[in-house]
């Protein structure tokens, strides 16, 4: 049984509706991404899975679990860990209290994983007592993906994890959380432009024009990019 599902779910701001009739599915274990063009919905999709907009029409299920009418924080306490476009890490905490605050997603979890993220990002472990808005991006990246990991969350939602990086430090990130899957045996839904990271992270991907999901690739498809780029092309 799939662990996200979402069926033909319409949302926006107001009355502006920005993603429409989305349906798409991700089974335990996967990564799967979402691909598109800047402004066609992706960031708005990332958020109504967590909860941040409230759909118009359809449904989200978690688990098997209606949760189309609960609040981010519900979510968050049911294993749901949410990476923002932008990592909006907390600038004048430090990195040890920024991942504390991590501690609140998933209430039925055993255990925090403090031993894992510091492994997955020894860096952070280094600086754990200096504040946090003096990292760099790609540290700053980390750190929003060891906040939301630490509680040991079923599903991770990655908004544009590429965005304002360098591009050794994207590629490390892709790596890890490959690794983070297969190890730790969280599901990863993220959006993105970025072609090599899709290559690299996804099992296989849903493409979105518009706000309505407009093909499905599997992995082998990926690696073809004339298959891909007309989804990404400005």
């Amino acid at each position: 049984m799939a662990l996200l599902e979402l069926t033909d779910v319409t949302a926006g701001y107001g009355t502006t509706p920005i993603l429409r009739d989305v349906t798409l599915s991700v089974d335990r274990g996967e990564i799967v991404g979402v691909m598109g063009k800047n402004g066609v919905g992706k960031t708005t999709l990332i958020k109504t899975v967590m909860g941040l907009v409230e759909p118009s029409g359809g449904s989200v299920e978690l688990d098997g679990v209606d949760v189309t009418d609960r609040p981010a924080n519900e979510r968050a306490r049911l294993g749901v860990g949410y990476i923002p476009q932008g990592r909006e890490v907390f600038p004048k905490l430090t990195v040890e209290q920024n991942i504390k605050m991590g501690e609140h997603v998933n209430d039925g979890g055993d255990r925090l994983l403090y031993d894992e993220v510091y492994d997955y990002f020894p860096i952070l472990e280094e600086r754990a007592s200096q504040k946090a808005g003096t990292l760099s991006g790609g540290q700053q990246q980390m750190l929003a993906i060891a906040r939301a990991l630490v509680a040991n969350p079923d599903l991770l939602l990655l908004d544009e994890p590429s965005e304002g990086i360098q591009p050794s430090i994207v590629q490390q990130i892709s790596e890890d959380m490959q690794t983070i899957s297969d190890e730790l045996g969280v599901t990863i839904l993220f959006v993105e432009q970025n072609l090599g990271v899709i290559q690299e992270m996804a099992d296989r991907c849903y493409a979105i024009e518009r706000g309505t999901i407009v093909d499905e690739l599997d992995s082998a498809t990926l690696q073809d990019e004339d298959a891909i780029v007309e989804y990404l092309a400005v």
